[in-house]
């Protein structure tokens, strides 16, 4: 398997805006938001066959060590449809166990299960929700992910507020 440093975002395709937005705060020099984008390997054309995307998305993965997954109502739809392509994304980030980030795009700084894919839920995967604001997501890939493989958690949690009011 490859070096894996990247930081893969999942969303849905509706919420491109919102992905957009996390890279908008990473190039910005005022925001203290850095992140190596698994998104820039592997590109596949929107005119490329479905199992070419999916074997390209794949290949991205294995590059990744952290998810950060832009939890909304259509990510959650399409995460738990079993046939889009962010389904298949929440899958391969299972298989491969790797830690995800739900980042709240309604602001709230709890689990909301409005917001997370129902296969993620169902497995009782150890995610960790937070609000969707770059400082957060940053304290959570600085600080959950890398304990995430030896926590022995299930399910979603979140940070108690102590935690964002120190950020």
């Amino acid at each position: 398997m490859s070096y894996r440093n990247k930081t893969y975002v999942a969303f849905a395709s509706e919420n491109i805006r919102l992905y957009r937005l996390m890279e908008a705060w990473r190039d910005n020099e005022r925001i203290e938001f850095k992140f190596h984008d698994a998104h820039d390997l592997y590109i596949s054309l929107d005119t490329s066959k479905p199992e070419t995307i999916k074997r390209n998305l794949r290949e991205r993965m294995k590059n990744v060590k952290q998810v950060v997954l832009i939890g909304t109502p259509e990510g959650k739809k399409k995460g738990g449809d079993g046939r889009s392509f962010l389904a298949y994304e929440i899958s391969v980030m299972m298989e491969f166990d790797l830690p995800v980030v739900v980042a709240n795009h309604d602001g709230k700084r709890t689990v909301n299960r409005n917001l997370i894919p129902k296969p993620l839920l169902d497995a009782d995967y150890y995610t960790l929700s937070v609000a969707f604001s770059p400082a957060i997501i940053k304290h959570a890939l600085d600080h959950y992910a890398p304990q995430y493989a030896s926590s022995g958690k299930s399910g979603p949690h979140y940070y108690e507020q102590h935690v964002y009011d120190k950020l």
